[in-house]
């Protein structure tokens, strides 16, 4: 099985230093290191099996390719489009947010 890279967007690398951010400060060092892990774990699935994510929101958005994949334990989605060469992760997002205005261009 052949990995593809999976590059964080901006957007995403400030959604994971937000939320580290949070999970340090409201559970501690050992409820962030297992955010970490877990988002770990959730961009490695990603990298071996892009297309397993739902597709859900990619008709409502209209962004042909969109997918999410869930961060096991926390309720984050990870926002995705499979390239030729690599994944690009747009988003980590909350399972509660509007998704569909969060993912928006501004």
């Amino acid at each position: 099985m052949i990995r593809k890279p999976v590059v964080l967007f901006p957007l995403a690398e400030r959604d994971v230093r937000d939320t580290l951010d949070h999970y340090l400060r409201e559970g501690g060092s050992q409820l962030a290191a297992s955010w970490v892990d877990e988002v770990e774990a959730a961009l490695r699935h990603i990298g071996f099996s892009p297309k397993t994510g739902s597709a859900r929101y990619a008709t409502a958005l209209k962004l042909g390719g969109l997918r999410f994949w869930p961060v096991k334990r926390f309720p984050y989605l990870v926002f995705y489009v499979e390239r030729e060469a690599q994944v690009d992760v747009w988003r980590l997002l909350h399972g509660q947010r509007e998704v569909p205005e969060w993912l928006q261009p501004p």
